[in-house]
């Protein structure tokens, strides 16, 4: 992530002190390269990658997807449920590249009221057609191997349908030819040494959720690094670069789930997740966690995330993940 002379020569030296009646040499003075807050993690980045477009990705989380590239690139990822319990991510990149990313997956009708708020390109390997009319009414430019063909893409040796689509940002970006965008904070982050304190914190150091079926995401609180380590299915979730999936932030944004009318190829009924509206959450942020309600307006709205006295509130600036498990499954906090 983009954060935030001498002489020498022994005999010479003397010869120039005599000639100049100075002893010393002024040593040259930089200045660091100004910063500014990225919209979408609070940290510090060159001003020139916070006007770029974002590039969300549609990545798998099956078992057969696992593990994945370039997760430990994004600023923000959105995990949703999709058919017979199992997760797909919405991996989103800006301040940082990643040079491979995937396996990219399809389209549903979720992504439309998620990626509709970020802008930018949306990536997708295909998709239903009730998906993609969906998602090609979003405001933003699509990329996906149905209309762009090959050419975006990466296809490692070794993979096999349907896991073998990969990409890296800068392959994705040129492709999707989106216009640079001043993009609204994603979230209210804390000030250097502010502590996590909304109305209603509580301690938490392991959170489990439960999606049904063949998901069930654990995050365990590491203090060393200030982050929560994500383990699926008892297993510690590590990338294909062999680092460990984690984040500053986590929000539990329980939602409803409802059917769309279509089965995908495995014939098993399809689901979307209700993100606009307002329901219950769980903010889980340096050890602690709040009880918050989540509002969302309309798909082009930013989700926002309140304490129990309706105040904004404050993440760690860092990656965050917001889970969307439905509103009926077992969520317990320790």
């Amino acid at each position: 992530m983009l954060l935030a002379g001498a002489c020498g020569g022994g005999g010479s030296k003397t010869k120039a002190t005599a000639q100049t009646g100075s002893s010393t040499t002024a040593a040259p003075t930089t200045t660091a390269p100004p910063t500014v807050p990225s919209p979408i993690t609070g940290l510090p980045v060159d001003p020139t990658v916070v006007g770029r477009p974002v590039v969300s990705v549609k990545v798998d989380n099956g078992p057969d997807g696992r593990p994945q590239a370039g997760l430990d690139k994004t600023d923000l990822m959105v995990e949703e449920k999709v058919e017979g319990g199992v997760t797909r991510f919405i991996s989103v990149f800006q301040s940082q590249d990643a040079d491979l990313i995937g396996p990219i997956r399809s389209v549903r009708t979720t992504d439309a009221n998620i990626v509709a708020a970020f802008g930018g390109v949306f990536v997708f390997s295909g998709g239903a057609g009730i998906a993609v009319k969906r998602i090609q009414g979003a405001p933003v430019k699509l990329v996906s191997e149905q209309e762009n063909g090959a050419d975006p893409f990466i296809y490692p040796p070794g993979k096999r349908r349907p896991y073998m689509t990969y990409s890296s940002t800068q392959k994705l970006r040129k492709a999707g030819g989106a216009s640079p965008k001043e993009l609204s904070p994603f979230f209210s982050f804390l000030a250097e040494g502010e502590e996590f304190a909304p109305a209603g914190v509580a301690p938490a150091t392991k959170a489990t959720v439960g999606f049904g079926g063949n998901t069930t995401a654990t995050f365990d609180w590491d203090a060393a690094s200030r982050t929560w380590l994500r383990s699926t299915n008892g297993v510690p979730h590590t990338l294909q670069d062999g680092s460990r999936l984690a984040f500053t932030n986590v929000i539990l944004q329980s939602v409803p789930y409802r059917g769309v009318g279509y089965l995908d190829a495995s014939k098993t009924a399809v689901d979307e997740a209700v993100v606009v509206g307002t329901g219950d959450a769980v903010v889980l942020v340096d050890g602690k966690q709040v009880k918050a309600r989540w509002t969302k307006s309309s798909p082009a709205e930013l989700t926002r995330y309140t304490d129990s006295a309706g105040n904004p509130i404050k993440l760690l600036p860092g990656r965050t993940l917001v889970v969307l498990p439905p509103t009926s499954a077992s969520i317990s906090i320790s």
